[in-house]
């Protein structure tokens, strides 16, 4: 049984209508992980309500408003592509603090594991494709702000370009943000990260994990991080409904393997957050979850 306990809250799961967004998987993440034997319900710990100054970290005190009084123009929620409701915020603020617990478990224990977050579309003040927050941003701001680290790394594998993170660090020496993503897949507008790897459609298992082995390494050991930030989508799968890339399930495995082993051997505390999936099987997109955090777990254990 894995010593790493997990973040997850049954709130995760919002009613946002007929969409392409699952939010039933983390559920569905949580079952499967019980059924393989890897976690016990006592694991899976509950995300602790943010405190207003982290969401202010990132956020602007006008867009935090606007959210909690539902005064969100029809333009932002179009933009946001999410129906706004007092559940989704609820959801979104404890996605945020779910992601600081998770990067708190990480530099106390080496590794940090949340079923959730990963909304890295959230730009300081409005929402976009799906994320109402950037916990991402907030995790790296709470470490800081607490003097518990100063680098941090974002190694971001979603399908899609983390915008909304490029945008919020695009100023700071101290936060590297890596992306590697479909160029031609949203966002139409991709802010310049520190390192942008914008991937052909159909790119395969071998190209994708040639890049990764190309930057990763080279970007732990000259700029010397304090967190890494695993933003582990399970969209470059070959059959996302809205991706264009075609990475197989042992290829994402692959993926896993390399990231979580690099910041491992770096000794660089590790936080995983798991960001997009839209397979067209939704057990494909939880298979694909499960799969990284039970390689998080067996990477981990195994003595150095």
């Amino acid at each position: 049984m894995a010593e790493t306990k997990l973040i997850y809250s049954e709130k995760y799961r919002v009613d946002i209508g007929a969409h392409v967004f699952p939010t039933e998987k983390y559920g569905l993440i949580k079952k499967k992980l019980i059924k393989q034997g890897l976690f016990k319900e006592d694991d899976f710990l509950s995300p602790p309500m943010p405190d207003e100054k982290d969401v202010l970290s990132v956020h602007t005190e006008e867009y935090l408003n606007k959210l909690k009084e539902g005064k969100l123009s029809t333009m932002e929620i179009l933009t946001m592509e999410l129906p706004y409701s007092p559940e989704l915020l609820e959801a979104s603020l404890l996605c945020v603090g779910g992601t600081i617990q998770a990067c708190r478990n990480a530099i106390e224990s080496g590794l940090g594991i949340h079923i959730g977050g990963g909304f890295h579309h959230a730009f300081p003040d409005h929402g976009e494709g799906f994320c109402v927050l950037n916990d991402i941003a907030c995790g790296i701001r709470h470490l800081q702000g607490d003097k518990k680290i100063v680098k941090a790394l974002v190694v971001d594998c979603d399908l899609h370009h983390g915008n909304g993170t490029a945008y919020t660090f695009r100023k700071d020496r101290n936060v590297f943000t890596f992306s590697i993503h479909q160029e031609n897949n949203y966002p139409a507008i991709k802010p310049t990260s520190d390192l942008d790897i914008g991937l052909a459609d159909g790119t395969s298992d071998e190209e994708y994990l040639g890049k990764l082995k190309e930057d990763i390494p080279e970007i732990i050991s000259s700029f010397q991080p304090e967190l890494i930030l695993f933003v582990a989508g399970a969209d470059p799968y070959e059959r996302d409904q809205i991706g264009g890339l075609s990475l197989t399930m042992e290829g994402l495995k692959k993926r896993d393997e390399l990231v979580i082993g690099w910041a491992k051997d770096a000794n660089v505390p590790l936080c995983i957050v798991l960001a997009g999936g839209y397979a067209f099987e939704v057990s494909d997109t939880v298979n694909i979850h499960c799969n990284t955090i039970g390689t998080a777990i067996n990477v981990f254990s195994k003595k150095s």
